[in-house]
Protein backbone atom coordinates (compact mmCIF):
# COMPACT_ATOMS: atom_id res chain seq x y z
CA UNK A 1 0.00 0.00 0.00
CA UNK A 2 2.62 2.20 1.04
CA UNK A 3 4.37 1.47 -2.83
CA UNK A 4 1.22 2.12 -4.75
CA UNK A 5 0.63 5.26 -2.27
CA UNK A 6 4.26 6.91 -3.63
CA UNK A 7 3.97 5.80 -7.31
CA UNK A 8 0.63 7.69 -7.25
CA UNK A 9 1.83 10.25 -5.60
CA UNK A 10 5.14 11.04 -8.21
CA UNK A 11 2.64 10.08 -11.27
CA UNK A 12 0.39 13.26 -10.05
CA UNK A 13 3.34 15.57 -9.42
CA UNK A 14 4.51 14.66 -12.91
CA UNK A 15 1.37 14.97 -14.72
CA UNK A 16 0.83 18.29 -13.14
CA UNK A 17 4.52 19.58 -13.53
CA UNK A 18 3.97 18.24 -17.46
CA UNK A 19 0.50 20.01 -17.78
CA UNK A 20 2.58 23.38 -16.10
CA UNK A 21 5.59 22.85 -19.16
CA UNK A 22 2.46 22.76 -21.31
CA UNK A 23 0.28 25.68 -20.28
CA UNK A 24 3.33 27.86 -20.06
CA UNK A 25 4.74 26.86 -23.41
CA UNK A 26 1.02 27.45 -24.99
CA UNK A 27 1.24 30.58 -23.58
CA UNK A 28 4.83 31.99 -24.64
CA UNK A 29 3.97 30.60 -28.34
CA UNK A 30 0.32 32.96 -28.10
CA UNK A 31 2.12 36.16 -26.75
CA UNK A 32 5.10 35.89 -29.41
CA UNK A 33 2.13 35.35 -32.09
CA UNK A 34 0.26 38.41 -30.94
CA UNK A 35 3.77 40.11 -31.03
CA UNK A 36 4.23 39.23 -34.74
CA UNK A 37 0.86 40.13 -35.18
CA UNK A 38 1.57 43.61 -34.07
CA UNK A 39 4.57 44.37 -35.48
CA UNK A 40 3.36 43.62 -38.86
CA UNK A 41 0.67 45.64 -37.97
CA UNK A 42 2.90 48.61 -37.33
CA UNK A 43 4.88 47.78 -40.72
CA UNK A 44 1.97 47.76 -42.84
CA UNK A 45 0.84 51.10 -41.00
CA UNK A 46 4.06 52.81 -41.75
CA UNK A 47 4.02 51.75 -45.27
CA UNK A 48 0.63 53.14 -45.35
CA UNK A 49 1.52 56.30 -43.73
CA UNK A 50 4.17 56.98 -46.09
CA UNK A 51 1.97 56.53 -49.48
CA UNK A 52 -0.35 58.72 -47.49
CA UNK A 53 2.55 61.37 -47.65
CA UNK A 54 3.16 60.55 -51.22
CA UNK A 55 -0.66 60.78 -52.12
CA UNK A 56 -0.93 64.03 -50.05
CA UNK A 57 2.25 65.84 -51.80
CA UNK A 58 0.77 65.06 -55.23
CA UNK A 59 -2.46 66.15 -54.25
CA UNK A 60 -0.52 69.42 -52.86
CA UNK A 61 1.68 69.87 -56.29
CA UNK A 62 -1.54 68.95 -57.99
CA UNK A 63 -3.38 72.00 -56.22
CA UNK A 64 -0.63 74.29 -56.54
CA UNK A 65 -0.56 73.82 -60.25
CA UNK A 66 -4.09 74.51 -60.46
CA UNK A 67 -3.83 77.32 -58.47
CA UNK A 68 -1.12 78.86 -60.84
CA UNK A 69 -3.15 78.10 -63.57
CA UNK A 70 -5.94 80.33 -62.22
CA UNK A 71 -4.15 82.80 -61.55
CA UNK A 72 -2.36 82.62 -65.22
CA UNK A 73 -6.00 82.69 -66.23
CA UNK A 74 -7.63 85.59 -63.90
CA UNK A 75 -4.40 87.79 -65.54
CA UNK A 76 -4.77 86.54 -68.85
CA UNK A 77 -8.51 87.74 -68.75
CA UNK A 78 -8.17 91.03 -66.80
CA UNK A 79 -4.91 92.05 -69.50
CA UNK A 80 -7.72 91.57 -72.16
CA UNK A 81 -10.42 93.45 -70.59
CA UNK A 82 -7.81 96.12 -70.41
CA UNK A 83 -7.15 95.49 -73.66
CA UNK A 84 -10.58 95.58 -75.22
CA UNK A 85 -10.95 99.32 -72.80
CA UNK A 86 -8.03 100.71 -74.81
CA UNK A 87 -9.15 99.48 -77.98
CA UNK A 88 -12.88 100.21 -77.34
CA UNK A 89 -14.12 97.30 -77.79
CA UNK A 90 -16.17 97.15 -74.54
CA UNK A 91 -18.33 99.58 -72.98
CA UNK A 92 -16.47 101.06 -69.98
CA UNK A 93 -17.47 103.63 -67.19
CA UNK A 94 -15.38 105.52 -64.64
CA UNK A 95 -14.55 109.53 -63.16
CA UNK A 96 -12.59 111.56 -66.00
CA UNK A 97 -13.12 114.91 -67.51
CA UNK A 98 -14.79 116.42 -70.45
CA UNK A 99 -13.26 119.12 -72.51
CA UNK A 100 -15.20 121.58 -74.61
CA UNK A 101 -13.39 122.95 -78.16
CA UNK A 102 -15.68 126.22 -79.62
CA UNK A 103 -15.07 128.41 -82.28
CA UNK A 104 -13.89 131.74 -80.99
CA UNK A 105 -17.00 133.53 -80.61
CA UNK A 106 -14.92 136.83 -81.69
CA UNK A 107 -12.98 137.34 -85.13
CA UNK A 108 -11.15 140.56 -85.41
CA UNK A 109 -12.06 142.42 -88.42
CA UNK A 110 -9.70 141.19 -91.44
CA UNK A 111 -8.33 138.30 -89.63
CA UNK A 112 -9.25 134.92 -91.40
CA UNK A 113 -11.96 133.18 -89.89
CA UNK A 114 -10.29 129.78 -90.37
CA UNK A 115 -7.57 131.10 -87.91
CA UNK A 116 -10.46 131.26 -85.16
CA UNK A 117 -11.88 128.03 -85.52
CA UNK A 118 -10.75 124.17 -84.19
CA UNK A 119 -8.90 121.78 -86.10
CA UNK A 120 -8.62 118.50 -86.36
CA UNK A 121 -4.77 119.11 -85.14
CA UNK A 122 -6.59 120.89 -82.13
CA UNK A 123 -8.68 117.69 -81.00
CA UNK A 124 -5.47 115.63 -81.86
CA UNK A 125 -3.35 117.04 -79.60
CA UNK A 126 -5.78 117.19 -76.60
CA UNK A 127 -6.63 113.17 -77.48
CA UNK A 128 -2.84 112.96 -77.35
CA UNK A 129 -2.31 114.81 -74.13
CA UNK A 130 -4.96 112.93 -72.23
CA UNK A 131 -3.91 109.58 -73.81
CA UNK A 132 0.17 109.81 -72.66
CA UNK A 133 -1.45 111.33 -68.99
CA UNK A 134 -3.13 107.75 -68.78
CA UNK A 135 -6.61 108.01 -69.96
CA UNK A 136 -8.17 104.82 -70.18
CA UNK A 137 -10.96 105.51 -73.15
CA UNK A 138 -10.81 108.74 -75.30
CA UNK A 139 -14.41 109.66 -76.82
CA UNK A 140 -14.87 112.50 -79.30
CA UNK A 141 -19.27 113.85 -79.27
CA UNK A 142 -19.39 110.60 -77.56
CA UNK A 143 -17.75 108.49 -80.12
CA UNK A 144 -15.32 106.36 -78.88
CA UNK A 145 -11.83 106.56 -80.31
CA UNK A 146 -9.87 103.65 -80.93
CA UNK A 147 -6.25 103.23 -81.86
CA UNK A 148 -7.13 102.79 -85.21
CA UNK A 149 -9.27 106.00 -85.45
CA UNK A 150 -8.80 108.98 -88.18
CA UNK A 151 -9.36 112.35 -87.53
CA UNK A 152 -9.89 115.00 -90.02
CA UNK A 153 -11.62 118.52 -91.35
CA UNK A 154 -14.07 118.66 -93.86
CA UNK A 155 -14.58 122.17 -94.56
CA UNK A 156 -16.63 123.26 -91.37
CA UNK A 157 -16.90 120.17 -89.84
CA UNK A 158 -14.32 118.10 -88.22
CA UNK A 159 -14.90 113.97 -89.43
CA UNK A 160 -14.25 111.28 -86.92
CA UNK A 161 -13.81 107.55 -88.28
CA UNK A 162 -15.76 109.03 -91.21
CA UNK A 163 -18.30 110.29 -88.98
CA UNK A 164 -19.01 114.52 -89.55
CA UNK A 165 -19.35 117.21 -86.49
CA UNK A 166 -20.05 120.15 -86.21
CA UNK A 167 -18.34 122.96 -83.52
CA UNK A 168 -18.36 122.70 -80.75
CA UNK A 169 -16.04 119.39 -80.10
CA UNK A 170 -16.45 117.86 -76.53
CA UNK A 171 -13.70 115.62 -75.86
CA UNK A 172 -14.25 113.31 -72.83
CA UNK A 173 -11.66 110.83 -71.22
CA UNK A 174 -11.98 108.19 -68.29
CA UNK A 175 -8.79 108.28 -65.93
CA UNK A 176 -7.80 110.40 -62.72
CA UNK A 177 -9.31 113.92 -63.47
CA UNK A 178 -7.18 115.57 -60.89
CA UNK A 179 -4.11 114.39 -63.16
CA UNK A 180 -5.45 114.65 -66.30
CA UNK A 181 -6.73 118.56 -65.77
CA UNK A 182 -2.82 119.62 -64.40
CA UNK A 183 -1.96 117.90 -67.49
CA UNK A 184 -4.33 119.58 -70.25
CA UNK A 185 -3.36 123.03 -67.97
CA UNK A 186 -0.18 122.54 -68.23
CA UNK A 187 0.60 121.66 -72.22
CA UNK A 188 -2.38 122.50 -74.22
CA UNK A 189 -4.59 124.73 -72.95
CA UNK A 190 -2.46 127.53 -73.38
CA UNK A 191 -1.70 126.68 -77.51
CA UNK A 192 -5.51 126.40 -77.88
CA UNK A 193 -6.41 129.83 -76.34
CA UNK A 194 -2.89 131.07 -78.34
CA UNK A 195 -5.03 129.29 -81.81
CA UNK A 196 -8.25 131.31 -80.55
CA UNK A 197 -9.73 128.66 -79.32
CA UNK A 198 -12.32 128.70 -76.51
CA UNK A 199 -11.71 125.88 -73.98
CA UNK A 200 -13.71 124.71 -70.62
CA UNK A 201 -12.68 121.71 -68.85
CA UNK A 202 -15.28 120.13 -66.39
CA UNK A 203 -14.67 117.23 -63.74
CA UNK A 204 -16.87 114.10 -63.71
CA UNK A 205 -17.42 112.01 -61.36
CA UNK A 206 -19.12 109.59 -64.08
CA UNK A 207 -18.55 109.23 -68.06
CA UNK A 208 -20.07 105.87 -69.91
CA UNK A 209 -18.60 105.42 -73.18
CA UNK A 210 -19.76 102.67 -75.64
CA UNK A 211 -17.53 100.26 -77.36
CA UNK A 212 -16.24 101.74 -80.57
CA UNK A 213 -17.76 101.30 -83.85
CA UNK A 214 -16.69 102.40 -86.98
CA UNK A 215 -19.65 104.34 -89.64
CA UNK A 216 -19.42 101.25 -91.19
CA UNK A 217 -20.06 98.79 -87.90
Amino acid sequence: MLVTGFFLSYSYQTTKKEAGTHETSSEWKQEDSLRSAILKTQKTNRELNNELKKIQLQIQNRENKLADQEKKSFNLVEDLKKLREVTGGIKVKGPGIEVTLSDASYVPEGENPNNYIVHEEHIRSVIYEMLVSGAEAVAVNGQRISHTSYISCIGPVVSVDGNQYPAPFTITAIGDKTVLEKSLNLSVVNELVNDGVEVRIAKKDEITMDPYLSKEG
